[in-house]
């Protein structure tokens, strides 16, 4: 549901123009909000439910992306659309990282791998299925209404969810004693994410606005104020925000490292894809999204058997599923440039094999990254693995579609495809060449079995 928002609104987009009058501006607002929110709240919200527990902020936060949810399909002019949309980003904010510390809290060993590959295969349909539900939505519902059950069909996920999670979730365990949340620290990484985030996420307005750009380096020194903030903290005998001993463990430094890289390089497919698609060969909405589809049924997949043979690999899974992603991202570059009629359903077999290599990478090492990582520290240890994830797609997108839109001289929509497919892959390939540095080192090609003691279970 909450992945689903970030990618099911773009195809609403024009019958959100039409019913409400809306101004660029504010469709970019709708859209870069909600991903400039949620990417804000991931760390502070995984400390959170580690510090006051999962089950409860859990909850909290499906009340609150549900009821926004509901006020984005009732909003009645694109401002207040708007700012539903920000308040549905901080409800997923605070949602996604209480599901991997449950995760971390519950489940051991080869069962971990298990249960993240359940997780994973969710991620990837929901990531790549997005403007095919859209579409279909649209079409079923009306273009001049459509755009509202868009938003309408998260209420009753929502709701079963809620009731589910109630009868399912373990109680959160007893605190001997309230654990500070660090709020000076949360106020010096809102500032520094938001200073880097937002000449990202609002790229394409920004590439006029020099001035813009300006503010990412500076958000770069706010994070570095953010770390010594940190280390202060921490030698005060104070509980940090983020545990920066976690980087001294290289499974960890390295899986953050490689979300990052990965996420820069294919997050951005979907996007110049469904762009040339639509806009280039005249795809409907539907259309596009079903010819995306394979990336979802490929990764759900390879997400689920990923997860079941980490354990036993570890972050050899994940070097095979960069490999497999290059792969396909190549062949599908050899289409485009080689295909003249049926683009469409020559890239199914391309796209698949790109799938499969994402199902392999994105489980596999988030179960890798934090398999040495405390279970009491399990949530805020995520949301900084999701916050790379973030920055990385936002780097990604801001890149590749800059790439995209430079191919575009002459109208030329395979040449601007083609340029982006290939950046993509220089990208991916860097992933590929620090995964294999990292698994030639002794000792790291079975990593994931290397768990440090986590306690009971439910523990945290």
């Amino acid at each position: 549901m909450t992945l689903l928002d970030i990618s099911i609104v773009n195809v609403a987009l024009p019958s959100i123009r039409r019913a409400l009058d809306a101004t660029p501006s504010d469709l970019a607002l709708i859209l870069s909000g909600y991903a400039l929110s949620y990417g804000l709240v991931l760390v502070p919200a995984g400390r959170l439910g580690d510090a006051r527990g999962r089950r409860r902020i859990f909850l909290a936060a499906l009340i609150l992306f549900t009821t926004a949810s509901a006020a984005a399909g009732l909003a009645p002019t694109a401002k207040i659309l708007a700012v539903a949309r920000l308040v549905q980003g901080i409800g997923s904010g605070l949602l996604l990282p209480q599901v991997a510390g449950l995760i971390q809290q519950l489940f051991h060993g080869p069962e971990r791998g298990r249960a993240f590959g359940r997780l994973g295969s969710v991620v990837a349909v929901s990531t790549a299925i997005g403007p095919a539900l859209g579409g279909l939505i649209i079409v079923l519902a009306g273009t001049d209404d459509g755009w509202r059950w868009v938003f309408y069909v998260n209420l009753p996920v929502g709701l079963g969810a809620f009731l589910l999670a109630i009868r399912l979730l373990p109680a959160d365990p007893g605190s001997g004693r309230r654990q500070s949340l660090d709020p000076v620290g949360v106020g010096i990484l809102a500032i520094g994410l938001l200073l880097v985030l937002f000449p990202l996420v609002e790229s394409e307005r920004a590439a006029g606005k020099a001035v813009l750009w300006l503010l990412a380096p500076l958000g770069l020194l706010v994070l570095a104020l953010f770390l010594a903030w940190e280390r202060r903290h921490r030698r005060r005998g104070r509980e940090p925000l983020v545990d920066l001993a976690l980087w001294r463990r290289r499974s960890y430094a390295v899986g953050v490292v490689l979300a990052l890289v990965y996420f820069a390089g294919l997050t951005p497919i979907f996007f110049v894809l469904t762009l040339f698609l639509q806009a280039g060969l005249g795809y409907s909405a539907l259309l596009a999204g079903l010819t995306i589809t394979p990336v979802a049924l490929g990764g759900a997949v390879a997400a689920f058997l990923g997860g079941r043979l980490v354990h036993r690999y570890g972050r050899q899974i994940v070097l095979a599923g960069l490999a497999a992603t290059a792969a396909g991202l190549v062949a599908a570059d050899i289409v485009v440039d080689t295909v003249d009629t049926g683009v469409g359903l020559a890239l199914a077999v391309p796209l698949l094999i790109a799938g499969i290599g994402s199902g392999l990478v994105i489980t596999p090492n988030q179960t890798v990254t934090l398999s040495e990582v405390p279970v009491q520290g399990g949530g805020s240890a995520a949301g900084v693995l999701q916050t790379a994830q973030r920055i990385g797609s936002a780097t990604g997108i801001a890149g590749i579609t800059a790439v995209f839109f430079a191919g575009l001289d002459g109208s030329d929509w395979t040449v601007a495809l083609s340029r982006s497919l290939r950046v993509a892959v220089g990208i991916v390939v860097v992933g590929l060449v620090l995964a294999v540095v990292d698994v030639r080192r002794p000792g790291l090609a079975h990593e994931a079995e290397a768990e440090l003691p986590l306690g009971p279970v439910g523990g945290g």
